[in-house]
């Protein structure tokens, strides 16, 4: 019996993307490759491992060999790390996962300073909520992640993200310099459970205020349109404010309430040599822009000349949904 690692890496790729010809745009091969690698690898176990349906799903043989093909693939990565590390070569991909608000207002401007900064390097983006990027973190599906107020000393500090009302703008209270939540109670509230609910439960609570939303809703662009609308407020976080639409805006929220957003590797393996890299290459764009695009979104707390930790299995993230 011969089973490599190309047809391993198909077997995934296949079950992660739903689809043989997601699976062939993830992995940068013809569909008919990955197809004939995963009948190979059938043909050498003698049995089906993928149900072929819509979507693509594993056989009760496929699941069992998954979590082996996924140690197998992570170990060959591994090697490939060490021989990089010691060669001080940083190329190939690495796969970042984050939550849907950094993911669609934070990392698009790192992913074009790090095009530029760092070109060796390919950075793909993947979109999840946190109990998903922590799963793609351990399964191996995901070498970094951009998470949410991990506990101290975890991970490397990207910035602090502090929460805001976002309202229409011809809303009464548009024009203030600043929102209490206590002055939004008649408003319907819209929240996506997906989104930051811990901690916007959190601002109700410290404002003494019941946590009653009139709609819950996914997507966060649902949420946005529902605002744009009319049919209610809600609260987003600064990173958020690349999506806002002129039509509505985003203004200081009171009680103040913010999280941390850090960049972190798997738990249970070393980092991949990369992540390193990519965080001190982001943590000099965000010192340089942050500041100036606004006051509530601002760099993590680490000093001036102070290391950044080392990367190995203590530096772990699985923090709450946000």
């Amino acid at each position: 019996m011969t089973v490599n690692i190309p047809q391993l890496r198909a077997l995934i790729a296949v079950v992660d993307a739903g689809g043989f010809s997601a699976a062939a745009d993830e992995l940068g091969m013809s569909q008919s490759a990955v197809s004939h690698a995963v009948a190979s690898l059938e043909r050498e176990l003698a049995a089906p491992l993928l149900v072929r349906a819509t979507p693509v799903r594993a056989t009760a043989l496929g699941e069992r060999v998954l979590p082996h093909a996924r140690g197998a693939l992570s170990a060959a990565r591994s090697v490939e790390r060490i021989a990089a590390d010691a060669s001080r070569t940083l190329t190939g991909t690495v796969r970042l996962a984050a939550t849907p608000t950094v993911c669609q207002g934070l990392v698009p401007g790192l992913l074009r300073h790090w095009r530029q900064d760092l070109p060796q390097l390919t950075v793909r983006a993947f979109e999840g909520d946190s109990a998903e990027v922590a799963a793609w973190l351990e399964s191996g599906a995901a070498d970094a992640g951009i998470v949410i107020d991990p506990p101290p000393g975890t991970g490397i500090p990207l910035a602090t993200d502090g929460y805001r009302a976002l309202l229409p703008r011809d809303h009464p209270l548009a024009g203030e310099p600043a929102v209490d939540i206590r002055d939004l109670e008649d408003d319907p509230f819209l929240i996506s459970p997906n989104g930051c609910e811990v901690r916007i439960r959190t601002i109700h609570e410290l404002a003494g205020l019941d946590f009653a939303p009139a709609h819950r809703v996914r997507d966060l662009a649902t949420l946005i349109s529902m605002v744009q609308a009319g049919l209610g407020v809600t609260v987003l976080s600064e990173v958020s404010r690349s999506l806002i639409p002129a039509d509505l805006v985003l203004l200081p929220l009171r009680p103040h309430v913010s999280r941390r957003l850090v960049l972190t590797g798997p738990h249970a393996r070393p980092w991949h040599p990369a992540v390193r890299a990519l965080a001190k290459s982001a943590v000099a764009h965000l010192d340089r822009t942050l500041p100036q695009a606004a006051p509530v979104l601002a760099r993590g707390h680490q000093r001036e000349g102070e290391e950044l930790p080392a990367v190995g299995r203590e530096h772990v993230d699985h923090g709450p949904v946000g």
